[in-house]
């Protein structure tokens, strides 16, 4: 662990429990998911909070699930004004129109089909492999999809909480 990231871990534990409830909601929009990992305050490495977010992850509802996958805008159309979905969501910005439009009407048929946003760890990913991701994931069962999405919401937790724990000790 660096000192960088346990100062800014310390600063976590500490924050009264209506702030860091919002911090955490930044980072996920589950109440469950949150009010288990304050439970669990204060972690001792961010490999702690990492594995408490991965466990809370784990016991999610299906109504837990959408409550987090509401907070998530579709891929290639992040919500205007969050730095955090436009950095997460980069490989669609540069990609084609053509691509984008692709994109628009796979969101929409994963919709239709699911009931719910395309949630996906896009963070790294190229327009052409979310899309990719999108027409495979589109084969799925639901029962396949939540599980896929349980995974996808666990990674996207663990990047923003490490964001959070980093930016926490540099501020």
């Amino acid at each position: 662990m660096t000192s960088t990231s346990a100062s800014g871990l310390a600063r976590f534990n500490t924050l009264e429990e209506s702030a860091a409830r919002a911090e955490l909601h930044e980072a996920c929009a589950s109440t469950a998911w949150a009010r288990q990992l304050l439970a669990t305050r204060p972690f001792t490495t961010p490999e702690d909070l990492y594995a408490a977010s991965d466990a809370a992850m784990a016991g999610l509802s299906a109504e837990d699930l959408a409550e987090a996958m509401a907070g998530h805008p579709p891929i290639g159309r992040p919500q205007p004004g969050d730095p955090t979905s436009s950095r997460e969501q980069a490989g669609m910005a540069s990609a084609a129109d053509e691509l984008k439009a692709e994109m628009l009407q796979l969101n929409l048929a994963y919709q239709e089909k699911f009931g719910h946003v395309f949630l996906i760890c896009a963070t790294g990913r190229t327009g052409e492999q979310l899309r990719d991701a999108a027409l495979e994931r589109l084969g799925n069962s639901p029962e396949q999809e939540r599980e896929i999405v349980r995974t996808e919401l666990g990674k996207i937790n663990r990047i923003r909480l490490s964001r959070l724990v980093e930016q926490d000790a540099q501020a």
